[in-house]
Protein backbone atom coordinates (compact mmCIF):
# COMPACT_ATOMS: atom_id res chain seq x y z
CA UNK A 1 0.00 0.00 0.00
CA UNK A 2 2.83 2.48 1.10
CA UNK A 3 4.77 1.22 -2.40
CA UNK A 4 1.92 2.15 -4.41
CA UNK A 5 1.05 5.93 -2.29
CA UNK A 6 4.69 7.03 -3.23
CA UNK A 7 4.33 5.76 -6.95
CA UNK A 8 1.06 7.81 -7.28
CA UNK A 9 2.65 10.68 -5.29
CA UNK A 10 5.81 10.50 -7.97
CA UNK A 11 3.31 10.51 -10.44
CA UNK A 12 1.61 13.81 -9.29
CA UNK A 13 5.23 15.04 -9.11
CA UNK A 14 5.85 14.91 -12.51
CA UNK A 15 3.27 17.08 -13.55
CA UNK A 16 4.89 19.58 -11.38
CA UNK A 17 4.08 23.14 -12.40
CA UNK A 18 0.08 21.90 -13.32
CA UNK A 19 -0.31 20.21 -9.53
CA UNK A 20 1.39 23.19 -7.48
CA UNK A 21 -1.16 25.28 -7.18
CA UNK A 22 -3.75 22.94 -6.06
CA UNK A 23 -4.64 21.81 -2.38
CA UNK A 24 -3.05 18.57 -3.22
CA UNK A 25 -0.08 20.39 -4.48
CA UNK A 26 0.17 22.57 -1.40
CA UNK A 27 -0.12 19.62 0.76
CA UNK A 28 2.78 18.19 -1.03
CA UNK A 29 4.76 20.67 -0.21
CA UNK A 30 3.90 20.63 3.45
CA UNK A 31 4.81 17.10 3.65
CA UNK A 32 8.37 17.87 2.05
CA UNK A 33 8.15 17.64 -1.30
CA UNK A 34 8.72 21.70 -1.66
CA UNK A 35 12.09 21.03 -4.11
CA UNK A 36 9.32 18.90 -6.54
CA UNK A 37 7.36 21.74 -6.75
CA UNK A 38 8.95 24.76 -6.54
CA UNK A 39 8.05 28.06 -8.05
CA UNK A 40 10.34 30.43 -9.75
CA UNK A 41 10.65 32.56 -6.93
CA UNK A 42 12.16 29.91 -4.43
CA UNK A 43 14.70 29.12 -6.91
CA UNK A 44 18.54 29.32 -5.82
CA UNK A 45 19.75 32.61 -7.38
CA UNK A 46 16.17 33.99 -8.27
CA UNK A 47 16.12 37.47 -9.41
CA UNK A 48 13.37 39.47 -9.93
CA UNK A 49 11.53 40.06 -13.74
CA UNK A 50 13.20 43.47 -15.34
CA UNK A 51 9.52 44.24 -15.98
CA UNK A 52 6.28 43.73 -13.88
CA UNK A 53 3.36 45.04 -15.20
CA UNK A 54 0.03 45.81 -13.63
CA UNK A 55 -2.85 44.36 -16.38
CA UNK A 56 -6.28 44.67 -16.25
CA UNK A 57 -8.03 47.19 -13.57
CA UNK A 58 -10.41 44.06 -12.59
CA UNK A 59 -7.38 42.61 -11.05
CA UNK A 60 -6.90 45.21 -8.75
CA UNK A 61 -9.69 44.00 -6.67
CA UNK A 62 -10.11 46.73 -3.67
CA UNK A 63 -8.48 49.56 -4.62
CA UNK A 64 -10.30 52.91 -5.33
CA UNK A 65 -11.82 53.55 -8.66
CA UNK A 66 -9.07 56.09 -9.61
CA UNK A 67 -6.33 54.06 -8.50
CA UNK A 68 -7.22 51.23 -10.36
CA UNK A 69 -7.80 53.56 -13.66
CA UNK A 70 -3.82 54.55 -12.18
CA UNK A 71 -2.05 50.98 -11.94
CA UNK A 72 -3.73 49.78 -15.82
CA UNK A 73 -1.53 52.02 -16.80
CA UNK A 74 1.94 51.68 -14.89
CA UNK A 75 4.96 49.85 -15.44
CA UNK A 76 7.81 49.37 -12.53
CA UNK A 77 11.17 48.54 -13.75
CA UNK A 78 12.53 46.51 -10.55
CA UNK A 79 16.00 47.39 -12.06
CA UNK A 80 16.03 51.00 -12.02
CA UNK A 81 17.67 52.63 -9.65
CA UNK A 82 15.82 53.36 -6.06
CA UNK A 83 15.67 57.14 -6.86
CA UNK A 84 14.83 56.68 -10.21
CA UNK A 85 11.88 54.07 -9.06
CA UNK A 86 10.16 56.60 -6.69
CA UNK A 87 10.07 59.23 -9.00
CA UNK A 88 8.10 56.74 -11.38
CA UNK A 89 5.86 56.33 -8.94
CA UNK A 90 5.43 59.39 -7.19
CA UNK A 91 4.64 60.82 -10.49
CA UNK A 92 1.67 57.95 -10.77
CA UNK A 93 0.95 58.45 -6.66
CA UNK A 94 2.38 54.60 -5.58
CA UNK A 95 5.25 56.07 -3.69
CA UNK A 96 7.68 53.26 -2.39
CA UNK A 97 5.77 50.28 -4.30
CA UNK A 98 7.33 47.87 -6.38
CA UNK A 99 4.07 46.90 -8.67
CA UNK A 100 3.54 42.61 -9.08
CA UNK A 101 1.62 41.84 -11.59
CA UNK A 102 2.05 39.52 -14.82
CA UNK A 103 5.61 39.81 -15.98
CA UNK A 104 4.05 40.00 -19.54
CA UNK A 105 1.04 38.91 -22.26
CA UNK A 106 2.30 35.22 -22.29
CA UNK A 107 2.84 34.80 -18.25
CA UNK A 108 2.24 30.81 -17.46
CA UNK A 109 1.17 31.58 -14.09
CA UNK A 110 -2.12 33.53 -15.73
CA UNK A 111 -5.07 31.47 -15.80
CA UNK A 112 -6.19 32.81 -18.96
CA UNK A 113 -2.98 31.50 -20.57
CA UNK A 114 -2.63 28.13 -19.17
CA UNK A 115 -3.34 24.87 -21.51
CA UNK A 116 -6.53 24.35 -23.38
CA UNK A 117 -6.21 20.77 -21.13
CA UNK A 118 -5.89 22.93 -17.90
CA UNK A 119 -8.60 25.01 -18.83
CA UNK A 120 -10.68 21.96 -19.65
CA UNK A 121 -9.70 20.29 -16.30
CA UNK A 122 -11.17 23.29 -14.43
CA UNK A 123 -14.76 23.27 -16.49
CA UNK A 124 -15.00 19.32 -15.84
CA UNK A 125 -14.70 19.43 -11.82
CA UNK A 126 -16.59 22.72 -11.51
CA UNK A 127 -19.33 20.94 -13.91
CA UNK A 128 -19.10 17.80 -11.97
CA UNK A 129 -19.42 19.53 -8.39
CA UNK A 130 -22.46 21.74 -9.70
CA UNK A 131 -24.12 18.42 -10.90
CA UNK A 132 -23.68 16.44 -7.74
CA UNK A 133 -25.30 18.81 -5.65
CA UNK A 134 -28.45 19.73 -7.75
CA UNK A 135 -28.82 16.14 -8.58
CA UNK A 136 -28.82 15.79 -4.25
CA UNK A 137 -31.82 18.23 -4.97
CA UNK A 138 -33.96 16.32 -6.47
CA UNK A 139 -32.95 12.54 -5.94
CA UNK A 140 -34.81 11.78 -2.64
CA UNK A 141 -38.11 12.71 -4.56
CA UNK A 142 -39.16 9.49 -5.20
CA UNK A 143 -38.50 8.87 -1.19
CA UNK A 144 -41.60 11.06 -0.34
CA UNK A 145 -44.21 8.34 0.27
CA UNK A 146 -41.96 6.21 2.68
CA UNK A 147 -41.07 9.08 4.70
CA UNK A 148 -45.07 9.84 5.41
CA UNK A 149 -45.30 6.24 6.83
CA UNK A 150 -42.18 6.11 8.66
CA UNK A 151 -42.28 9.32 10.13
CA UNK A 152 -45.93 9.97 10.17
CA UNK A 153 -46.17 13.23 8.21
CA UNK A 154 -47.80 14.50 5.57
CA UNK A 155 -46.93 15.01 1.52
CA UNK A 156 -46.55 18.81 2.20
CA UNK A 157 -44.31 18.08 5.83
CA UNK A 158 -42.50 15.25 3.69
CA UNK A 159 -41.43 18.25 0.05
CA UNK A 160 -39.49 19.84 3.05
CA UNK A 161 -36.57 17.16 2.19
CA UNK A 162 -36.54 18.83 -0.75
CA UNK A 163 -37.60 22.72 -0.27
CA UNK A 164 -35.22 22.78 2.50
CA UNK A 165 -32.01 21.35 0.47
CA UNK A 166 -33.03 24.05 -2.42
CA UNK A 167 -32.80 26.85 0.62
CA UNK A 168 -29.50 26.25 2.00
CA UNK A 169 -27.89 25.85 -1.41
CA UNK A 170 -29.70 29.50 -1.95
CA UNK A 171 -28.36 31.27 1.28
CA UNK A 172 -24.90 29.28 1.27
CA UNK A 173 -23.40 31.42 -1.98
CA UNK A 174 -24.59 34.62 -0.27
CA UNK A 175 -21.71 34.22 1.97
CA UNK A 176 -19.77 31.23 0.91
CA UNK A 177 -19.27 32.71 -2.93
CA UNK A 178 -18.96 36.65 -1.93
CA UNK A 179 -15.37 35.73 0.13
CA UNK A 180 -13.72 33.79 -2.83
CA UNK A 181 -12.77 37.29 -4.27
CA UNK A 182 -11.59 38.47 -1.40
CA UNK A 183 -7.83 37.63 -2.75
CA UNK A 184 -6.70 36.47 0.62
CA UNK A 185 -8.64 33.39 0.64
CA UNK A 186 -9.23 32.93 -3.36
CA UNK A 187 -11.54 30.33 -4.96
CA UNK A 188 -10.48 26.66 -3.59
CA UNK A 189 -10.64 27.02 0.16
CA UNK A 190 -14.73 27.74 0.05
CA UNK A 191 -14.85 25.06 -2.65
CA UNK A 192 -12.72 22.52 -0.94
CA UNK A 193 -13.62 22.85 3.25
CA UNK A 194 -17.39 23.49 2.28
CA UNK A 195 -17.58 20.10 0.60
CA UNK A 196 -16.12 18.11 2.97
CA UNK A 197 -18.77 18.96 5.41
CA UNK A 198 -21.36 18.53 2.73
CA UNK A 199 -19.62 15.05 2.28
CA UNK A 200 -19.82 14.48 6.08
CA UNK A 201 -22.92 15.78 6.29
CA UNK A 202 -24.16 13.31 3.38
CA UNK A 203 -22.92 10.35 5.31
CA UNK A 204 -24.54 11.16 8.47
CA UNK A 205 -27.74 12.09 6.55
CA UNK A 206 -27.33 8.33 5.16
CA UNK A 207 -27.72 6.58 8.56
CA UNK A 208 -29.90 9.72 11.21
CA UNK A 209 -33.45 7.87 11.48
CA UNK A 210 -35.52 11.11 13.04
CA UNK A 211 -37.49 13.30 10.79
CA UNK A 212 -36.29 16.64 12.38
CA UNK A 213 -33.14 15.79 12.29
CA UNK A 214 -33.51 15.12 8.43
CA UNK A 215 -34.99 18.35 7.68
CA UNK A 216 -32.07 19.83 9.10
CA UNK A 217 -29.16 17.85 7.93
CA UNK A 218 -31.14 18.43 4.17
CA UNK A 219 -30.81 22.10 5.09
CA UNK A 220 -26.97 21.93 6.01
CA UNK A 221 -26.17 19.71 2.86
CA UNK A 222 -27.38 22.57 0.55
CA UNK A 223 -25.67 25.06 2.85
CA UNK A 224 -22.24 23.12 2.34
CA UNK A 225 -22.73 22.06 -1.14
CA UNK A 226 -23.78 25.84 -2.56
CA UNK A 227 -20.37 27.77 -3.19
CA UNK A 228 -20.30 26.52 -6.74
CA UNK A 229 -23.31 26.92 -7.75
CA UNK A 230 -22.49 30.77 -7.56
CA UNK A 231 -18.23 30.78 -7.79
CA UNK A 232 -18.10 28.09 -10.37
CA UNK A 233 -19.03 30.37 -12.80
CA UNK A 234 -16.44 33.23 -11.34
CA UNK A 235 -13.85 29.92 -11.99
CA UNK A 236 -14.74 29.38 -15.40
CA UNK A 237 -14.20 33.49 -15.87
CA UNK A 238 -11.35 33.77 -14.23
CA UNK A 239 -9.62 31.06 -17.08
CA UNK A 240 -11.63 32.43 -20.42
CA UNK A 241 -11.13 35.18 -21.98
CA UNK A 242 -13.92 37.64 -22.95
CA UNK A 243 -15.74 34.94 -26.20
CA UNK A 244 -14.39 32.04 -24.60
CA UNK A 245 -15.68 31.66 -21.39
CA UNK A 246 -19.79 31.71 -22.87
CA UNK A 247 -18.40 28.26 -23.92
CA UNK A 248 -17.20 26.83 -20.70
CA UNK A 249 -21.18 28.61 -18.99
CA UNK A 250 -22.52 25.80 -21.64
CA UNK A 251 -20.91 23.20 -19.44
CA UNK A 252 -22.17 24.45 -16.20
CA UNK A 253 -25.19 25.57 -16.70
CA UNK A 254 -26.25 21.72 -18.42
CA UNK A 255 -25.04 20.70 -15.55
CA UNK A 256 -28.02 22.80 -13.54
CA UNK A 257 -30.44 21.30 -15.66
CA UNK A 258 -29.50 17.57 -15.47
CA UNK A 259 -28.59 17.35 -12.08
CA UNK A 260 -32.06 17.63 -10.93
CA UNK A 261 -33.45 15.93 -13.76
CA UNK A 262 -31.40 13.02 -13.55
CA UNK A 263 -32.06 12.90 -9.76
CA UNK A 264 -35.41 10.99 -9.97
CA UNK A 265 -33.94 8.64 -11.85
CA UNK A 266 -31.72 7.77 -10.18
CA UNK A 267 -33.55 7.66 -6.77
CA UNK A 268 -36.75 6.24 -8.82
CA UNK A 269 -34.84 2.73 -9.52
CA UNK A 270 -33.29 2.45 -6.23
CA UNK A 271 -35.60 3.34 -3.67
CA UNK A 272 -37.51 -0.08 -4.71
CA UNK A 273 -34.66 -1.81 -2.28
CA UNK A 274 -34.22 0.44 0.34
CA UNK A 275 -35.35 4.04 1.01
CA UNK A 276 -32.08 5.52 2.16
CA UNK A 277 -30.50 4.12 -1.30
CA UNK A 278 -30.83 7.78 -2.70
CA UNK A 279 -28.88 9.15 0.18
CA UNK A 280 -26.16 6.25 -0.16
CA UNK A 281 -26.07 7.39 -4.19
CA UNK A 282 -25.53 11.25 -2.81
CA UNK A 283 -22.16 9.92 -0.63
CA UNK A 284 -21.02 8.01 -3.61
CA UNK A 285 -21.00 10.95 -5.96
CA UNK A 286 -19.56 13.13 -3.52
CA UNK A 287 -16.83 11.30 -2.73
CA UNK A 288 -15.80 11.51 -6.59
CA UNK A 289 -16.05 15.13 -6.36
CA UNK A 290 -13.90 14.94 -2.79
CA UNK A 291 -11.26 13.07 -4.82
CA UNK A 292 -11.21 15.34 -7.67
CA UNK A 293 -10.98 19.06 -5.60
CA UNK A 294 -7.38 18.78 -4.23
CA UNK A 295 -6.42 18.56 -7.70
CA UNK A 296 -8.35 22.07 -9.04
CA UNK A 297 -6.03 24.55 -9.11
CA UNK A 298 -6.57 28.41 -7.34
CA UNK A 299 -7.96 30.36 -10.37
CA UNK A 300 -8.53 33.72 -8.68
CA UNK A 301 -6.18 36.11 -10.43
CA UNK A 302 -5.93 38.63 -7.67
CA UNK A 303 -4.96 35.21 -5.52
CA UNK A 304 -2.41 34.30 -7.86
CA UNK A 305 -0.81 37.97 -7.65
CA UNK A 306 -1.09 38.09 -3.81
CA UNK A 307 0.95 34.69 -3.49
CA UNK A 308 3.70 35.83 -6.01
CA UNK A 309 4.12 38.92 -4.32
CA UNK A 310 4.21 37.02 -1.26
CA UNK A 311 7.27 34.54 -2.49
CA UNK A 312 8.88 37.51 -4.09
CA UNK A 313 9.16 39.64 -1.00
CA UNK A 314 10.21 36.69 0.89
CA UNK A 315 13.15 35.16 -1.99
CA UNK A 316 14.84 39.58 -2.01
CA UNK A 317 13.95 40.22 1.41
CA UNK A 318 12.40 43.64 0.02
CA UNK A 319 8.93 44.60 1.13
CA UNK A 320 8.47 46.94 -1.34
CA UNK A 321 7.10 44.41 -3.93
CA UNK A 322 3.13 44.60 -3.60
CA UNK A 323 0.73 43.09 -5.42
CA UNK A 324 -2.32 44.99 -6.74
CA UNK A 325 -4.52 44.01 -4.18
CA UNK A 326 -2.29 45.55 -1.52
CA UNK A 327 -1.91 48.81 -2.50
CA UNK A 328 -5.43 49.94 -0.48
CA UNK A 329 -4.73 47.24 1.96
CA UNK A 330 -8.37 47.17 4.15
CA UNK A 331 -8.84 45.20 7.21
CA UNK A 332 -9.91 41.78 6.52
CA UNK A 333 -13.07 42.21 8.78
CA UNK A 334 -14.33 45.30 7.08
CA UNK A 335 -13.36 43.58 3.72
CA UNK A 336 -15.32 40.38 4.40
CA UNK A 337 -18.07 42.66 5.50
CA UNK A 338 -18.01 44.77 2.58
CA UNK A 339 -18.07 41.01 0.58
CA UNK A 340 -20.39 39.86 2.16
CA UNK A 341 -23.04 42.94 1.48
CA UNK A 342 -22.55 43.09 -2.08
CA UNK A 343 -24.45 40.37 -3.45
CA UNK A 344 -27.79 42.39 -1.91
CA UNK A 345 -26.47 45.92 -2.94
CA UNK A 346 -25.99 44.51 -6.45
CA UNK A 347 -29.35 43.00 -6.81
CA UNK A 348 -31.37 45.93 -5.13
CA UNK A 349 -29.85 48.77 -6.63
CA UNK A 350 -28.54 47.46 -10.32
CA UNK A 351 -32.11 47.05 -11.93
CA UNK A 352 -30.45 44.99 -14.68
CA UNK A 353 -29.30 42.70 -12.19
CA UNK A 354 -32.81 43.01 -10.21
CA UNK A 355 -34.26 41.43 -13.74
CA UNK A 356 -32.26 38.44 -14.20
CA UNK A 357 -32.76 37.31 -10.72
CA UNK A 358 -36.39 37.72 -10.97
CA UNK A 359 -37.07 36.41 -14.65
CA UNK A 360 -34.58 33.37 -13.38
CA UNK A 361 -36.26 32.65 -10.30
CA UNK A 362 -39.48 32.52 -12.02
CA UNK A 363 -37.88 30.07 -14.84
CA UNK A 364 -36.12 27.72 -12.20
CA UNK A 365 -38.78 27.81 -9.95
CA UNK A 366 -41.32 26.43 -12.74
CA UNK A 367 -38.68 23.66 -13.18
CA UNK A 368 -38.49 22.52 -9.55
CA UNK A 369 -42.94 22.35 -9.84
CA UNK A 370 -42.91 19.80 -11.97
CA UNK A 371 -41.84 17.47 -8.79
CA UNK A 372 -44.89 18.20 -7.82
CA UNK A 373 -47.07 18.47 -10.53
CA UNK A 374 -45.14 15.41 -12.49
CA UNK A 375 -46.34 12.67 -9.83
CA UNK A 376 -50.27 13.81 -10.61
CA UNK A 377 -49.78 13.58 -14.02
CA UNK A 378 -47.65 11.02 -14.71
CA UNK A 379 -47.95 8.22 -11.31
CA UNK A 380 -51.64 9.02 -11.12
CA UNK A 381 -52.97 10.27 -14.64
CA UNK A 382 -50.82 7.99 -16.72
CA UNK A 383 -49.86 4.94 -14.21
CA UNK A 384 -46.48 4.86 -14.70
CA UNK A 385 -44.21 3.55 -12.22
CA UNK A 386 -41.71 5.71 -9.68
CA UNK A 387 -38.99 4.40 -12.48
CA UNK A 388 -40.59 5.68 -15.61
CA UNK A 389 -41.90 8.55 -13.78
CA UNK A 390 -38.13 9.41 -13.82
CA UNK A 391 -37.32 8.47 -17.53
CA UNK A 392 -40.24 11.23 -17.68
CA UNK A 393 -37.82 13.71 -16.07
CA UNK A 394 -34.93 12.73 -19.10
CA UNK A 395 -36.81 14.91 -21.15
CA UNK A 396 -35.43 18.18 -19.21
CA UNK A 397 -32.01 16.67 -20.14
CA UNK A 398 -33.06 15.89 -23.96
CA UNK A 399 -34.44 19.89 -24.35
CA UNK A 400 -31.19 20.80 -22.35
CA UNK A 401 -29.26 19.04 -25.16
CA UNK A 402 -31.39 20.66 -28.17
CA UNK A 403 -30.62 24.25 -26.10
CA UNK A 404 -27.01 23.32 -25.62
CA UNK A 405 -26.15 22.18 -29.33
CA UNK A 406 -28.20 24.96 -31.17
CA UNK A 407 -26.61 27.21 -28.65
CA UNK A 408 -23.29 26.23 -29.06
CA UNK A 409 -23.70 26.17 -32.99
CA UNK A 410 -24.56 30.27 -32.81
CA UNK A 411 -21.38 30.59 -30.91
CA UNK A 412 -19.64 29.25 -32.74
CA UNK A 413 -20.75 30.13 -36.55
CA UNK A 414 -22.55 33.48 -36.01
CA UNK A 415 -22.14 35.00 -32.89
CA UNK A 416 -18.60 35.05 -32.15
CA UNK A 417 -17.29 35.27 -35.75
CA UNK A 418 -19.12 38.17 -36.24
CA UNK A 419 -18.54 40.39 -32.40
CA UNK A 420 -14.31 39.40 -33.25
CA UNK A 421 -14.84 41.01 -36.66
CA UNK A 422 -16.51 44.33 -34.95
CA UNK A 423 -14.18 44.88 -32.63
CA UNK A 424 -11.42 44.26 -35.06
CA UNK A 425 -12.87 46.88 -37.61
CA UNK A 426 -14.24 49.57 -34.31
CA UNK A 427 -11.89 48.66 -31.65
CA UNK A 428 -14.40 48.25 -29.14
CA UNK A 429 -16.18 44.65 -28.09
CA UNK A 430 -19.53 44.79 -29.35
CA UNK A 431 -22.25 46.30 -26.87
CA UNK A 432 -23.09 43.96 -23.76
CA UNK A 433 -26.51 43.64 -24.48
CA UNK A 434 -25.58 41.56 -28.06
CA UNK A 435 -24.85 38.65 -25.47
CA UNK A 436 -28.98 38.94 -24.79
CA UNK A 437 -30.06 38.00 -28.04
CA UNK A 438 -30.51 33.94 -28.28
CA UNK A 439 -33.45 35.10 -25.50
CA UNK A 440 -34.99 37.12 -27.71
CA UNK A 441 -36.07 33.55 -29.30
CA UNK A 442 -35.80 31.39 -26.49
CA UNK A 443 -38.04 33.85 -23.83
CA UNK A 444 -41.01 32.36 -26.09
CA UNK A 445 -40.39 28.83 -25.37
CA UNK A 446 -41.42 28.57 -21.91
CA UNK A 447 -44.73 29.93 -21.67
CA UNK A 448 -45.27 27.54 -25.15
CA UNK A 449 -43.79 24.94 -23.64
CA UNK A 450 -46.00 25.18 -20.37
CA UNK A 451 -49.40 26.16 -22.02
CA UNK A 452 -48.70 22.74 -24.67
CA UNK A 453 -48.09 20.10 -21.24
CA UNK A 454 -50.90 22.15 -18.68
CA UNK A 455 -53.25 21.44 -21.88
CA UNK A 456 -52.95 18.03 -23.00
CA UNK A 457 -51.36 16.52 -19.93
CA UNK A 458 -54.68 14.49 -19.56
CA UNK A 459 -54.60 10.40 -20.09
CA UNK A 460 -56.92 10.58 -23.46
CA UNK A 461 -53.96 12.18 -24.79
CA UNK A 462 -50.85 9.81 -25.63
CA UNK A 463 -48.22 10.62 -22.53
CA UNK A 464 -45.99 12.11 -25.53
CA UNK A 465 -47.33 14.82 -26.35
CA UNK A 466 -47.38 17.01 -22.84
CA UNK A 467 -44.04 15.64 -22.53
CA UNK A 468 -42.67 17.19 -25.49
CA UNK A 469 -43.76 20.61 -23.95
CA UNK A 470 -41.16 20.02 -21.11
CA UNK A 471 -38.57 19.37 -23.74
CA UNK A 472 -39.86 22.91 -25.04
CA UNK A 473 -39.85 24.79 -21.58
CA UNK A 474 -35.95 22.84 -21.34
CA UNK A 475 -34.37 23.47 -24.53
CA UNK A 476 -35.69 27.26 -24.62
CA UNK A 477 -35.38 28.18 -21.15
CA UNK A 478 -31.74 27.16 -21.81
CA UNK A 479 -31.10 29.79 -23.94
CA UNK A 480 -32.75 32.55 -22.26
CA UNK A 481 -30.69 31.41 -18.94
CA UNK A 482 -27.34 31.13 -21.22
CA UNK A 483 -27.81 34.88 -22.49
CA UNK A 484 -27.76 35.79 -18.94
CA UNK A 485 -24.80 33.69 -17.77
CA UNK A 486 -23.04 35.60 -20.26
CA UNK A 487 -24.57 38.89 -19.43
CA UNK A 488 -24.01 39.28 -15.92
CA UNK A 489 -20.87 39.21 -15.31
CA UNK A 490 -20.04 42.06 -17.89
CA UNK A 491 -22.13 44.47 -15.32
CA UNK A 492 -19.17 43.97 -12.78
CA UNK A 493 -16.48 41.98 -14.05
CA UNK A 494 -14.44 42.02 -10.65
CA UNK A 495 -17.71 40.40 -8.42
CA UNK A 496 -18.44 37.25 -10.35
CA UNK A 497 -19.05 35.37 -7.80
CA UNK A 498 -21.51 37.98 -5.94
CA UNK A 499 -23.56 37.98 -9.04
CA UNK A 500 -23.87 34.79 -9.21
CA UNK A 501 -24.71 34.64 -5.80
CA UNK A 502 -27.83 36.93 -6.03
CA UNK A 503 -29.00 35.20 -8.93
CA UNK A 504 -28.85 31.99 -7.27
CA UNK A 505 -30.21 32.85 -3.95
CA UNK A 506 -33.64 34.44 -5.86
CA UNK A 507 -34.07 31.56 -7.67
CA UNK A 508 -33.53 29.31 -5.20
CA UNK A 509 -36.15 30.96 -2.73
CA UNK A 510 -38.49 31.20 -5.12
CA UNK A 511 -38.20 27.46 -6.09
CA UNK A 512 -38.46 26.44 -1.87
CA UNK A 513 -41.45 28.03 -2.40
CA UNK A 514 -43.20 26.66 -4.98
CA UNK A 515 -42.35 23.05 -3.85
CA UNK A 516 -44.31 23.94 -0.90
CA UNK A 517 -47.01 25.29 -2.56
CA UNK A 518 -47.67 24.36 -6.33
CA UNK A 519 -48.89 20.76 -4.97
CA UNK A 520 -51.81 22.15 -3.18
CA UNK A 521 -52.44 24.04 -6.07
CA UNK A 522 -52.07 22.02 -9.06
CA UNK A 523 -54.33 19.53 -6.90
CA UNK A 524 -57.22 22.73 -6.71
CA UNK A 525 -57.27 24.26 -9.71
CA UNK A 526 -55.94 21.09 -11.76
CA UNK A 527 -53.03 20.88 -13.84
CA UNK A 528 -54.30 22.68 -16.78
CA UNK A 529 -55.49 25.78 -15.35
CA UNK A 530 -52.03 25.56 -12.82
CA UNK A 531 -49.81 25.37 -14.83
CA UNK A 532 -51.54 28.00 -17.21
CA UNK A 533 -50.94 30.60 -13.88
CA UNK A 534 -47.51 29.47 -13.83
CA UNK A 535 -47.22 29.95 -18.06
CA UNK A 536 -48.57 33.33 -17.35
CA UNK A 537 -46.00 34.47 -14.61
CA UNK A 538 -42.97 33.03 -17.89
CA UNK A 539 -44.79 35.45 -19.64
CA UNK A 540 -43.33 38.52 -17.71
CA UNK A 541 -39.30 37.10 -19.11
CA UNK A 542 -40.71 38.45 -22.54
CA UNK A 543 -41.46 42.22 -21.69
CA UNK A 544 -38.24 42.00 -19.18
CA UNK A 545 -35.95 40.49 -21.92
CA UNK A 546 -36.81 42.49 -24.80
CA UNK A 547 -36.37 45.79 -22.42
CA UNK A 548 -33.51 44.45 -21.22
CA UNK A 549 -32.25 44.02 -24.32
CA UNK A 550 -33.20 47.49 -25.46
CA UNK A 551 -32.53 49.68 -22.54
CA UNK A 552 -30.03 47.56 -20.49
CA UNK A 553 -27.65 50.41 -21.27
CA UNK A 554 -29.40 53.44 -19.74
CA UNK A 555 -30.62 50.78 -16.99
CA UNK A 556 -26.73 50.07 -15.86
CA UNK A 557 -25.92 53.78 -16.19
CA UNK A 558 -28.70 54.41 -13.88
CA UNK A 559 -27.26 51.54 -11.19
CA UNK A 560 -26.56 52.95 -7.79
CA UNK A 561 -24.04 50.20 -7.42
CA UNK A 562 -20.86 51.49 -7.98
CA UNK A 563 -18.60 48.69 -6.51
Amino acid sequence: MFQLFFILVCAVLKMGEPIRDTPAGQFLRFLGFRSWLYYPEEMPGYQPPALLEVSQPQEVTHAKDDLQKTVSKVSTITGASEMEMNRRLSEKGLTGAILVSWTGEDDKDNPRNWSSTRKSWVVVVISLYSFVVYCGASIITPTADMIMGRYNVSIVVASLGLSMYVVGYGIGPMFLSPISEVPRIGRNPPYLYSFIIFFAVSIAMAFVDNFPALIVLRFLQGLFGSPCLASGGASIEDVYDYYSAAYGYIWWMAAMYCGPALGPLLGGYAVYDNWRWPLYEIVIMAAVVLVMLPFLPETSPSTILLHRAQRIRKATGNKSYLAPCELNPVPFVPLLKESLDKPGKMTVQDPAVAYACIYGGIVYATYYSFFEAFPIVYLQGYGMSLGGLGLIFTSIIVGCIVGLSSYWWYLSYHFIPSAKAYEKEKGVPVAQEQWLKPGLVGVFGPPAGLFLFAWTARPDIHWIVPTTGIAIFSGTSFWVFQSLICYIPLTYPKYVASLFAANDFTRSMLAAGFVQFSRQMYLKLGIDRGVTLVAGLSMIGIFGHYGLYYFGGRLRARSKFTG
